[in-house]
């Protein structure tokens, strides 16, 4: 029952950090970021503000919450410790903390160096592409610790196996989708354009591209490119799973995958408003955890099962 329990908060965990990182999103396309200027941990100077404005009571609740991510992640890595001491559950559970960690301190510096609001310097690029791979890496950790407290174990495929390697390049791809993604939400949020329709979007994107322009305008056609290839491999990765019959995560990925391809469109065609934005990367993130429950589910043999009596662990003997 223990376990029961702990697998329900580490999957509420999840949740609740997806919830978070859509909130930051929208710290950024409300140009809230310096809501409580450049003081942190403090918001202008202060434990808790007086007489706030509307950025500064936006950006002090995504730190709240995000605050609550380092006691919820405690929570668990102390909780996991008591289950198993040193097992699989807890290294993920540790490794989720530490990313959580790594987060707080990406964020902090984002404020303390002033990367925030209106800035547009490279900087702020390249720190905002990290921030994310780091929210990457902190949702497959969490989604792993999920994964393994409800009784199954690491898939231990053979060392020929092509799928692994497959995944593995998917794995990056999806990485470096997500990277430009947030270059290119932040120069959509710096440098709004209105939604264009017809040939003129083809006129509009080659215009982007000249040199006059600012380097995250002229950024804006990379991450369309890239999406598209990673979104055709993923399918191409998951249909042959798809038509086995026996991975329902491998067909979510495939719709998901589907889903935020036509999301992508439209988030061109429509200028990129804030609302489709936040759909768009709460569907990027649950793709994200989707593929990686594809994986760790394909191979069932010597997972591990409890009943709902709390018997002692079991092998279980089903096939893929």
């Amino acid at each position: 029952m223990a376990h029961n329990r702990f697998e329900k908060f580490a999957w509420g965990f999840l949740f609740y950090l997806i919830a978070v990182i859509l909130f930051g999103a929208w710290v950024r396309i409300t140009h809230s970021g310096a809501g409580c200027g450049s003081h942190w941990p403090t918001c202008q100077g202060e434990i808790v503000p007086i007489a706030p404005s509307i950025n500064t009571i936006i950006e002090f609740t995504h730190r709240l919450t995000s605050g609550l991510c380092g006691v919820f992640g405690l929570m668990m890595v102390f909780w996991a410790w008591r289950l198993e001491r040193s097992g699989p559950m807890f290294l993920a559970s540790a490794a989720t903390l530490f990313f959580v960690l790594v987060e707080g301190a990406i964020g902090a510096g984002l404020v303390l160096k002033e990367l925030v609001a209106d800035d547009d310097s490279v900087a702020r690029a390249i720190v905002v592409a990290l921030h994310l791979s780091n929210t990457l890496l902190l949702t497959a950790s969490a989604t792993l610790a999920a994964w393994l407290a409800g009784g199954h174990i690491l898939p231990r495929p053979p060392s020929n196996d092509p799928f692994t390697r497959r995944f593995a390049l998917a794995v990056a791809l999806l990485i470096l989708t997500s990277m430009t993604g947030a270059v290119t939400a932040l120069g959509d949020t710096l440098f709004p354009i209105e939604p264009t329709w017809g040939p003129g979007l083809i006129d509009k994107v080659g215009a982007g591209l000249s040199t006059a322009n600012h380097f995250l305008v002229r950024l804006r056609a990379v991450h369309p490119a890239v999406a598209i290839f990673a979104g055709l491999y993923v399918c191409w990765l998951v249909v042959p799973l798809v038509r086995e019959g026996g991975n329902r995560w491998a067909k979510a990925a495939l719709h998901l995958t589907l889903t935020e391809l036509a999301l992508g469109a439209l988030n061109v065609l429509l200028a990129a408003p804030g609302w489709l934005q936040i759909i768009h990367l709460l569907l990027a993130h649950s793709l994200w955890v989707t593929l990686l429950l594809t994986a760790l589910s394909r191979d069932r043999e010597g997972a591990v099962a409890r009943d709902h009596d709390n018997l002692p662990l079991t092998r279980a003997t089903q096939t893929p």
